[in-house]
């Protein structure tokens, strides 16, 4: 096995082990991790078997198959920052909306002696 192929797989399994760490300590969801831990997989099966990148190249017709991985991950990526640009919509408007109940439900409130002076 080439050097690089190792080095691929040492990313790829200490990616993994981060990963797993961030989840026990509850630094990250596990809906994220689950994307995480498949970049992970990803990166070690095609250094553990590197002709599989060459046979999808060939299936594809691409001319120069490393190139085929650099637009997967690309693509990858710019779907992660949809779905991520999604998720902070989604909070961003929950959040909005829970400070209006708030505001309205404090509007609605007659002055209480003991709230703040």
């Amino acid at each position: 096995m080439k050097p690089t192929y190792i080095a691929i797989v040492l990313v790829g399994i200490g990616l993994a082990l981060g990963i797993v760490y961030l989840v026990r300590r509850d630094h990250i969801y596990i809906r994220q991790a689950l994307f995480w831990l498949a970049v992970a997989t990803a990166s070690f099966l095609l250094a553990v078997f590197p002709p599989l990148i060459d046979a999808v190249g060939s299936v594809f017709g691409i001319a120069y198959p490393p190139t085929l991985v650099l637009l997967a991950a690309i693509v990858v990526l710019v779907v992660k920052s949809l779905l991520t640009d999604i998720a902070l919509t989604k909070v961003s408007r929950d959040l909005r909306r829970l400070n209006q109940r708030i505001a309205m439900l404090e509007a609605e409130r007659p002055d209480d002696p003991s709230g703040p002076k």
